[in-house]
């Protein structure tokens, strides 16, 4: 299978100012989320990748195409939606979609039926002569969706797609995503300074910071090998109480004060604890449950704990480190 990204020591610079730096790594997931604080390099990687930008020194290949050298195949078999418009507003929404179809190599016909098409998609087939200019901040940002797709990409890389959106827009937004990736089997790029939007949609995750990866994360991987962890505060005997966890099968750790942290196996449940508490006198006066989410993955990565891997070092190919 193809990779979808392959980075081989890549690096961007822009003036004095390193960008990104000794990049290396390799993706094959269907679905693959960018995350980074501002100005971590993600937009300078998505422009790289797209050509816009020439790497300093060593390489990149988008399925499979040389940035360096193939940057044709690579805008016909990729579809862009950028963070900022990039809309002309004195344009229809058909007429622009045709316009950017063309651009990617679509026949003027083939390209106005897929405008039609991809604007009905998305969800502005009833707005589709109207111009750009009058079209919300949300119409707009489908309008920029439909652009990335109406040539029927291989992949689409989206920046920030749900920029602005309101909670019901937002919701729509991340629906197609998820339904292009299961139904039209395009492999997704997102990138996004929301987590919950890359949580939702993405099987894998790609960190940068300052430039660098600082971590890999595989989603459904993570989500199956999940611990489950219980932080609990009790009035009783704790010793009785811990050697009784211990006999459940918990990994317990005690913090004084009545407290406990448990990791909990996937055999034991919750109502377990209650009995154990109950069967030995024990009052819990808190228990909070909860797993590891992205958040939690993403401020380890930001804390210099994500990876045990260096930054500059990390390969990750077909999902695994």
């Amino acid at each position: 299978m193809t990779p979808v990204i392959e980075l081989d020591k890549l690096a961007v610079r822009f003036g004095k100012r390193d960008i990104l730096k000794d990049l290396t790594c390799s993706l094959s997931g269907r679905s693959i989320g960018l995350l980074g604080p501002n100005g971590a390099g993600k937009s300078t990687l998505i422009n790289t990748l797209l050509g816009f930008y020439e790497p300093a020194h060593g390489n990149a290949r988008v399925l499979g195409f040389d940035v360096r050298r193939e940057q044709r195949q690579i805008r016909t078999a990729v579809g862009y939606m950028p963070e900022n418009d990039a809309l002309i507003a004195n344009m229809s929404g058909v007429a622009f979609i045709r316009l950017m179809g063309e651009l990617s190599g679509l026949p003027s016909e083939a390209a106005l039926e897929r405008a039609h098409e991809a604007l009905f998609y998305v969800g502005l087939g009833e707005a589709r002569y109207r111009k750009l200019g009058t079209y919300s901040l949300g119409m707009r940002q489908l309008a920029k969706l439909a652009q990335a797709i109406v040539h029927g990409p291989r992949l689409l890389i989206l920046d920030e797609p749900t920029n602005g959106l309101d909670p019901p827009a937002r919701q729509r937004m991340i629906r197609l995503v998820r339904e292009m990736k299961d139904t039209h089997q395009m492999q997704i790029v997102l990138c996004s300074h929301l987590l919950r939007d890359v949580e939702e949609s993405c099987e894998e995750v790609l960190i940068l910071k300052d430039g660098r990866i600082v971590h890999y994360a595989n989603l459904e991987q993570e989500r199956r090998a999940n611990k489950r962890f219980v932080e609990i505060e009790a009035l009783g005997d704790e010793a009785v109480f811990a050697d009784a966890l211990a006999t459940l099968g918990c990994e317990c750790a005690t913090g004084g004060g009545g407290r406990f942290r448990l990791v909990l196996s996937d055999n034991i449940e919750i109502r377990d604890i209650y009995r154990i508490a109950a069967d030995h006198d024990i009052q819990l006066r808190r228990l909070n449950y909860r797993r590891d989410s992205l958040e939690d993955i993403f401020l380890r990565a930001m804390n210099g704990s994500g990876s045990e891997a260096a930054p500059e070092t990390v390969e990750v190919s077909n999902g695994h480190l």
